[in-house]
């Protein structure tokens, strides 16, 4: 039900004038025209009233489940023609999943820490609940479908999409360097609003529940941080030009990185720095090279990153000894929100004074005031968040 201000029905002849009136029942009589509607009214209106603006919206949603099923039998299946094989989530989400418990168990920094941590296997669904499982239950079909309502909301003011860079224009390597500091900035800032916004805290508190740090708690989040980190970022990146199958590669290497924050591993930034150069030398390889070129970009960066870069890798990009302090249970007074926001880039809490690194942080208690009330089961932490705010704070 929608209120509004001055609705006419042509075919009764009723005239709603109050203000604040209810319309559900005079639509269903007859077709009612808006006379002073606002824009917000209006759109709503023609969904309730439209019938074929209806059945339209109907088909967003049920096309959205079965689109985003057969995307999830393609990945599993490399049934896909629209991006190369190598971009699939599914398979990458595993593979890196293994490389960094192997290095975990291998090398790890907390030795005294058990392998199979406390919630590994909580933590292990989460990854496949929240890059997975998420989108087919929830979040595919309401996307598409405010996206729907937001095209034909721009459409009313003859708008037809909201790009208003053509970043694409750029060289390559410029349009992803873009591409990757502004998304690392908005999500730097929504990681912000997460500690700062009292109700957003409760969302976020199921991923500071973790008590034992490993790789998998990377992704053990509540699924409305979904919600929240994609509806912010979609409407600047949309503006600057950013389409899907980019962001795609970005969120592949921002998983990677995300994992490598949350291992129970420590690595000398030198080496940090050859894996990143190596990761870009490839990438602008297959962009410019052929043959012994490739060869050269690949060398190229690995020593940029190893001998250049290295020195300063843990001031540019996040690591697991600057990130275990994002988890710590004792935060320092002068912030009291929380430290070490960064999510690849380490950059924005250097340059806005959130950045805090007293120690090597290896054996700090992690968690926040009250986790140790706080729900350890999955399906409680899903609904974890709508309850009244509790007292548990950071």
């Amino acid at each position: 039900m929608f209120a509004a201000n001055g609705y006419e029905d042509n075919r009764k002849g009723l005239k709603l004038v109050k203000s604040n009136c209810i319309i559900r029942k005079h639509w269903k009589a007859g077709r009612i025209q808006p006379n002073f509607m606002n824009v917000t009214d209006r759109l709503t209106y023609n969904i309730f009233t439209d019938t074929k603006l209806g059945k339209k919206y109907l088909e967003v949603v049920k096309k959205s489940y079965t689109d985003y099923y057969d995307y999830l039998i393609d990945e599993a299946t490399f049934n896909y023609t629209y991006k190369p094989w190598w971009q699939n989530i599914l398979y990458w989400l595993l593979f890196i999943s293994v490389f960094f418990f192997a290095l975990e168990l291998l090398k790890p920094w907390r030795r005294d820490q058990p392998s199979f941590r406390k919630d590994f296997w909580l933590d292990f669904f989460y990854m496949f609940f929240n890059v997975f499982l998420f989108g087919l239950i929830i979040y595919a079909a309401g996307e598409n479908l405010l996206t729907t309502a937001f095209d034909d909301f721009l459409g009313m003011f003859g708008i037809e999409n909201l790009v208003a860079f053509r970043i694409d224009k750029l060289p390559v390597w410029l349009y992803f360097v873009i591409l990757f500091f502004a998304a690392d900035f908005i999500q730097w800032n929504i990681h912000r609003m997460l500690h700062r916004v009292p109700r957003l805290w409760e969302f976020h508190k199921v991923h500071h529940s973790v008590e034992q740090m490993g790789f998998a708690a990377h992704l053990r989040y509540h699924w409305m941080e979904n919600v929240v980190y994609r509806s912010i970022q979609a409407i600047p990146l949309t503006m600057l030009g950013f389409n899907l199958v980019d962001l795609l590669v970005l969120h592949m290497f921002n998983i990677a990185w995300g994992h490598f924050n949350h291992s129970n591993i420590t690595v000398n930034p030198r080496i940090t720095g050859l894996v990143f150069g190596i990761l870009v030398g490839w990438g602008l390889a297959t962009l410019y090279g052929t043959g012994w070129e490739m060869v050269l970009w690949l060398s190229g960066g690995a020593f940029t990153g190893a001998f250049i870069l290295g020195p300063y890798m843990r001031y540019i990009f996040n690591s697991p000894e600057m990130h275990i302090w994002h988890h710590a249970k004792d935060i320092p007074e002068s912030h009291p929100y929380g430290i070490n926001f960064g999510l690849t880039l380490a950059i924005w809490d250097y340059i806005f004074g959130t950045a805090y690194i007293p120690g090597s942080g290896r054996d700090i208690e992690l968690g926040f005031s009250g986790s140790e009330d706080f729900p350890r089961s999955f399906w409680k932490q899903l609904v974890a968040g709508f309850r009244k705010k509790s007292k548990s704070d950071h």
